[in-house]
């Protein structure tokens, strides 16, 4: 009679072939349970995911766990039809979208992900009003996120589609929409009362009219968008004082505001901004007319700021410091480049600024290794520092800087360094730290450094 091989083991057991192959197969990862295998592949990034999907039909039915795909936005080049597309999509639960080309109906999209919640069209320069108008035919109520920026052609009459049947809307994007006029602004502010986000970087024919619509200053119906959190306003060069007063009174919610770029706002009026007790991030970047008498306005009135960026305002000088240290005191990110500073207003402000996480003085080309030195004894809580085109300070400047114990990242464009004193820092701040070189806590930008 013929018999079946047998194995040792280690402990002289004899033991059947075949019971070690299901004693290995015990082990193996397919005999996981589904839910586990959802929970590993949920930790993949998305092309793993899809990967993983193929390896058999047991990871293939764990791969397609809603759980797995849980925030996952697809990133979809429409050129054919593809009738599994969107099934496959909405079986894995995903409802974010974004689409990078867009050579079909925005229709066969909409139809395709009935509960779609948000959706992407930044940079598609080919969507038209005539084609949005056709996909927006009924309301959508699941969607929450709608975004066009740079979608030049659209014009006030697919602003208007969108305030009739997208009321559930809480973030537009409408940057480098140029084509948009107040009209528009009334329509979103008829229609759209939960919008919490909405951006209209560089649309340049808004003027202080449409800010008004929006904070429900004018004498039109609309109520406004008095929920608005985050608006962004950056280079529309119409606006003046009257729409900063418009925001102050009517969208008193608003936690974060970004007038970069705006020439027409002055001292006056941030006046109006400085009792909103709700803002928290203000953006006055390349503001030309904002000097130290309108961070004067904001640090005397009811401000709780945690950032503040007045990057290439050059009538921004050291007393602004001073005016910062008294009332805006509670900053975690204050941004100065290009400012006429000194090491006198950095001494002014760093004693009342120890909360401080992130300072820009890139391009301050007053200040010296004495600025850096007040730094680093005043503001150990900093983590990042930008020193760009600083060119007064010196090797004894940086490596004091490079002590403050909780820096993660130092802006040095422009430095002169050798490769040598790069990694001479990079260890003395090591070893400043106790930590081993595998945990290098210091990241050290030269992208424009010249190394000799």
């Amino acid at each position: 009679m013929h018999k079946e091989p047998r194995e040792r083991t280690g402990g002289g057991v004899w033991k059947h072939p075949e019971h070690a192959r299901r004693k290995k197969m015990e082990t193996h990862i397919s005999c996981l349970f589904p839910e586990l295998l959802a929970m590993i592949f949920g930790y993949l990034d998305v092309r793993d995911k899809g990967r993983a999907a193929q390896v058999c039909t047991a990871w293939r039915d764990a791969a397609y766990h809603k759980s797995v795909w849980r925030g996952v936005e697809a990133k979809l080049h429409l050129r054919r039809a593809n009738p599994s597309l969107f099934p496959s999509l909405q079986a894995r639960g995903i409802r974010r979208v974004q689409i990078l080309s867009l050579r079909r109906s925005l229709s066969y999209v909409i139809q395709g992900m009935a509960n779609i919640e948000s959706l992407n069209l930044s940079g598609c320069y080919n969507l038209t009003d005539n084609g949005l108008g056709h996909a927006f035919v009924q309301e959508i109520g699941s969607l929450r996120a709608l975004n066009l920026s740079l979608c030049k052609q659209i014009t006030d009459s697919s602003l208007g589609r969108i305030a009739q049947y997208l009321k559930g809307l809480e973030v537009l994007e409408l940057g480098g929409c140029s084509n948009i006029t107040n009209t528009g602004l009334l329509l979103i502010a008829w229609g759209l009362q939960r919008l919490k986000s909405l951006n209209l970087r560089s649309c340049r024919h808004l003027s202080d009219v449409g800010i008004g619509h929006l904070a429900g200053m004018t004498r039109s119906a609309a109520e406004g968008c008095l929920g608005l959190e985050q608006l962004t306003l950056q280079d529309c060069q119409k606006l003046t004082d009257l729409s900063l007063k418009h925001i102050s009174r009517g969208l008193t919610g608003l936690r974060l505001l970004n007038l970069s770029f705006c020439g027409g706002i002055s001292d006056a009026g941030l006046l109006h901004l400085s009792h909103m007790g709700s803002l928290r991030s203000l953006n006055l970047r390349s503001c030309d007319n904002i000097s130290d008498t309108g961070i004067m306005h904001l640090a005397m009135g009811s401000l709780r700021l945690s950032g503040l960026d007045v990057s290439f305002c050059d009538k921004v000088g050291d007393q602004s410091l001073a005016y910062i240290a008294q009332g805006l005191d509670g900053l975690k990110s204050l941004s100065l480049c290009s400012c006429h500073i000194s090491d006198d207003g950095i001494n002014r402000m760093v004693r009342q600024m120890h909360g401080l996480r992130t300072l820009n003085i890139g391009q301050c080309v007053r200040i010296t290794d004495k600025g850096l030195e007040l730094i680093a004894e005043h503001l150990s809580q900093l983590t990042g520092i930008d020193l760009y085109g600083c060119t007064r300070i010196t090797k004894r400047g940086l490596e004091r800087i490079t002590q403050l114990p909780c820096l993660k990242v130092l802006n040095l464009g422009l430095w002169q360094m050798t490769d040598s004193e790069k990694v001479r820092i990079l260890h003395s701040n090591m070893r400043d730290h106790g930590v081993k070189e595998t945990q290098r806590p210091l990241s050290i930008n030269c992208t424009v450094c010249e190394f000799v």
